[in-house]
């Protein structure tokens, strides 16, 4: 099946959210976790999620990324209706268009930092001679040249970061989703980790959604969206948040 273009550019929206609802187990088990949620992420632009644990933000994020089904409402990633996808498709989906940054990083310690970043071209079936080269040329712009042919355990915490934006980034995903990806991080790296992503992951065709409970890193958003209790309850400009919570 040809797949539909990919709308991009131009502040559209990357992401569209109307009325997402999702539930986990039955009867008096059942747990209503998000409860109608509007959401928009645009192009060219950091959107962040924030709230508080318990409040959906991750649940959201799995179902964005076409990891988890929502029970009712609508959700369009990048043009295409994540319900009209099958699970080979939405995998296939995922795997061409979204990169993630975990929030642990994920790297495979029995793999060099080239190797670790060239996983999804390895996954899409490029020769691993091909891919690895690819990622240390991306490793290079992240200023990791020196570093590409290390293992995890041998770098260190924004060593890793970068691998992880590498790996992320490598085969030019139109949607960068970031899950609390300062969490762990002291003021100061957090600020780095930041600006490198705002650096190598925005562009006019690109949307980045950065999932956080974090206020020391909201100077970085464009657009601001709280969640409470599986609803969005209100959508800021970055400075209009900023310019209200001090």
């Amino acid at each position: 099946m040809k797949e539909k273009r990919i709308a991009s550019g131009n502040g559209g929206a990357a992401v569209i959210c109307r009325g997402v609802e999702k539930a986990f187990g039955t009867g008096n088990a059942r747990l209503q976790v998000l409860r109608g949620v509007n959401l928009e992420a645009r192009y060219g632009e950091l959107t962040f999620l924030l709230g508080p644990s318990g409040s959906g933000k991750t649940t959201l994020l799995s179902i964005i990324a076409g990891l988890l089904k929502h029970d009712a409402g609508s959700v369009e990633v990048l043009g295409r209706n994540l319900s009209e996808l099958h699970n080979g498709e939405a995998a296939l989906f995922r795997l061409k268009n979204v990169g993630f940054v975990f929030q642990q990083f994920n790297l495979i310690p029995a793999l060099t930092a080239a190797e670790n970043a060239a996983v999804p071209l390895l996954a899409a079936g490029w020769k691993r001679k091909d891919a690895t080269a690819q990622a240390k040329e991306l490793l290079t712009d992240l200023g990791m040249a020196h570093r590409a042919d290390v293992l995890p355990n041998k770098l260190s915490g924004g060593e890793q970061q970068r691998v992880a934006f590498a790996r992320a980034l490598i085969q030019s995903p139109k949607l960068v989703i970031c899950d609390e990806p300062t969490s762990a991080l002291d003021g100061p790296t957090g600020r780095h980790v930041m600006e490198l992503l705002r650096k190598v992951a925005l562009s006019p065709d690109r949307a980045v959604l950065v999932v956080t409970h974090d206020f020391r890193i909201l100077e970085f958003a464009d657009r601001i969206a709280e969640i409470s209790d599986g609803v969005i309850v209100k959508v800021s400009e970055g400075k209009e948040f900023q310019e209200h919570v001090r």
